[in-house]
């Protein structure tokens, strides 16, 4: 089974752009922008900015839900049942608390985490059974911070953070491809390997 849709977390709005808990949104806009004639074009019915697309010879579409990140299981469960794509076709992009910035993790099901965006989806697709691309963001514990989870993910990276961030896509962006083909262990063991 291939990737017929990549879906990339966040918040809309200036505001969120920057912060940690866009991540998704970044993976996403970095992979329309390298691929020629892709652009993302709001889309009312779907609740989000889409483009569709070809990849390894895969025709995928490209989401980011226009939604607040704890209702992106609206954008993306209309846009998946409008084009009939089952869940374990569909690829989730998310900032992730339990990996340090730089780490990006493929999975597939599995729970939210506490990840609400994750849990809006899991219910709109009414099964676990997705596949995630996991972007690590570090946790306030880990900084010895007192910072609350909430506060922390809605605030931009440290610039050392982002750097490892966009490491993390850029080595992400290069495995998508054996992904969206359905290679899923070729792109997790090159994914996974430092």
């Amino acid at each position: 089974m291939s990737i017929r849709l990549i879906v990339g977390l966040g918040n809309p709005g200036p505001e969120y752009e920057p912060t940690r808990h866009n991540a998704g949104f970044w993976l996403v806009d970095n992979l329309a922008n390298s691929l020629p004639g892709c652009r993302l074009q709001r889309e009312a019915r779907f609740n989000g900015l889409v483009a569709k697309t070809t990849i390894a010879g895969n025709e995928l579409w490209l989401l980011e839900p226009l939604t607040f990140m704890n209702r992106s299981g609206l954008s993306v469960g209309q846009l998946a049942r409008f084009y009939k794509i089952e869940p374990g076709e569909v690829l989730v992009v998310h900032d992730e608390l339990d990996l340090a910035p730089g780490v990006a993790k493929l999975k597939k099901g599995g729970s939210s985490g506490g990840h609400n965006g994750l849990k809006d989806i899991t219910a709109a697709l009414g099964t676990q059974d997705y596949w995630r691309l996991r972007l690590g963001i570090g946790h306030p514990r880990s900084l010895n911070s007192q910072q609350q989870v909430a506060d922390y993910v809605l605030h931009r990276p440290r610039k050392e953070e982002q750097v490892l961030i966009e490491e993390a896509i850029e080595k992400s962006l290069r495995v998508l491809p054996l992904a969206i083909d359905g290679k899923f262990d070729a792109a997790t063991m090159q994914l996974h390997t430092v």
